[in-house]
């Protein structure tokens, strides 16, 4: 098992190369991205990095370089260039994608901010966060939070959680355990939130924050959601790449 700490350790500190490649051509245009991803760099910049640390540099592109990580943006999940149900580029490198099309009525700055965040934290989505013996939590940093967001250049972005919420010892008060302050205690969610837990070692089981959230994801499309590769019935894992994909 794999556990993640305040400081992921090793991480280099030179900026990661995030290529921001845009196949949603029926739902975003040329101008559309620039200015996403303007934004997406503001907001990683000045409320991502100050918390989590490992800068980014997010740059549109049309093909990536070898090292680039990857953010693609499909009409849907039934795209001709879809990546396969995995988190890796064909050159091992990591990779995050939005359906634009299954977004219904969430921006699509909500749903690229929450893929960044997430992929920048635990690229391979294998870390997991210990709260006792029995139970961790998967080291996803908007799960708990994702209905919440909070604007940059008029985008929303997606509230994200900050360390402490990992952390399962008590807290002086005042501590902040997500950006927007809704949380009070580690390992808690909004009602809009959902957490992916790991139970004695092998049972992944998942948890909602209401009914109601558990309602709206039993009706989402989760063909290649990073959190289908928690799960090991899934039969699905990042380091599971398709072969002869583009990307």
């Amino acid at each position: 098992m794999k556990k993640a700490r305040r400081a992921l350790l090793g991480r280099s500190m030179k900026p990661v190369r995030i290529a921001c490649i845009n196949y949603a051509e029926n739902t975003i245009n040329d101008r559309m991205m620039e200015k996403l991803t303007a934004a997406l760099q503001k907001c990683y910049d000045k409320h991502f990095l100050p918390v989590w640390g490992y800068p980014v540099d997010l740059r549109v592109a049309q093909e990536p370089e070898p090292v680039d990580w990857q953010l693609i943006y499909f009409d849907d999940a039934s795209h001709k260039g879809m990546l396969g149900r995995h988190e890796l580029t064909h050159r091992g490198q990591p990779i995050s994608k939005i359906f634009v099309k299954a977004l219904g009525d969430e921006p699509v700055s909500m749903a690229a901010s929450h893929e960044l965040f997430e992929m920048v934290l635990d690229p391979m989505a294998n870390l997991w966060a210990e709260k006792n013996r029995n139970t961790q939590y998967a080291y996803e940093v908007c799960d708990a939070v994702e209905e919440e967001s909070f604007v940059v250049d008029g985008f929303p972005m997606s509230n994200f959680v900050y360390p402490s919420w990992f952390e399962p010892f008590d807290h002086p008060r005042g501590t902040k355990f997500d950006h927007k302050g809704s949380l009070k205690a580690p390992f808690t969610m909004t009602e809009g939130g959902y957490v992916i837990k790991k139970v004695n070692g092998r049972k992944v089981i998942k948890a909602f924050g209401s009914p109601e959230k558990r309602r709206r994801f039993a009706k989402e499309d989760r063909r290649g959601h990073r959190s289908e590769f928690r799960d090991p019935k899934g039969g699905h894992h990042p380091g599971r790449r398709a072969s002869k994909r583009r990307g």
